[in-house]
């Protein structure tokens, strides 16, 4: 697998190397060893997946300490536009984002740290997509960002006429007004 640096060192790009022949094909999805070397030292503890149509917009989520999450994302089918987002107030690269294509073709993941929200637009009908968690879903802890906080302006990649939102989605507060992580905060404890 290749490691795609991003313009937030944190956040990596995971290209697999695909081997294919008449009978289909074949990869290593992921490997611990060199992940941990090049990327972060981390042991996943979840595993969620989801199915989605074209124009749904899930995020920006993500969950406060001590139950932060760092996350490796990856389509099985279908294509969507992955953004992970930086809310460590005090960080270089506060408030900026990454988006990066991740589709059933590509076979790309997307690794996003502890300290940043995350969120996915889905650009084809029937995309599944799955993700690891290095934390364990916890409710209470749950936060999220406004998909559309004009501070951010986050191309989603899609016509805002066709973008669905689930009805907790539509009602996140702005970055300015979001509980946020400390740059100089251990998230990993």
């Amino acid at each position: 697998m290749n490691i795609i640096k991003t313009e937030i060192p944190e956040v990596v790009i995971i290209e697999p190397i695909v081997r294919g022949d008449s009978r289909g094909y074949f990869m290593e999805s992921f490997l611990k060893e060199k992940f941990e070397r090049e990327v972060k030292s981390t042991i996943f503890v979840q595993e969620n997946e989801s199915i989605s149509s074209y124009g749904v917009l899930r995020g920006l989520h993500y969950q406060l300490s001590p139950f932060s999450q760092s996350k490796l994302i990856r389509v099985v089918t279908g294509k969507i536009l992955d953004v992970a987002l930086d809310i460590r107030k005090g960080s270089p690269t506060f408030g900026k984002w990454v988006a990066t294509m991740l589709s059933g073709e590509n076979k790309r993941q997307l690794f996003v740290p502890r300290g940043f929200a995350h969120g996915f637009s889905v650009l084809e009908n029937d995309t599944v997509v799955q993700y690891k968690t290095d934390s364990y879903y916890a409710p209470e802890f749950e936060a999220a960002i406004r998909w559309n906080d004009p501070a951010l302006s986050i191309d989603w990649g899609l016509p805002v006429s066709d973008i669905k939102l689930s009805e907790k989605d539509k009602y996140h507060p702005m970055l300015a007004d979001a509980k946020l992580f400390d740059y100089n905060e251990n998230l990993y404890g």
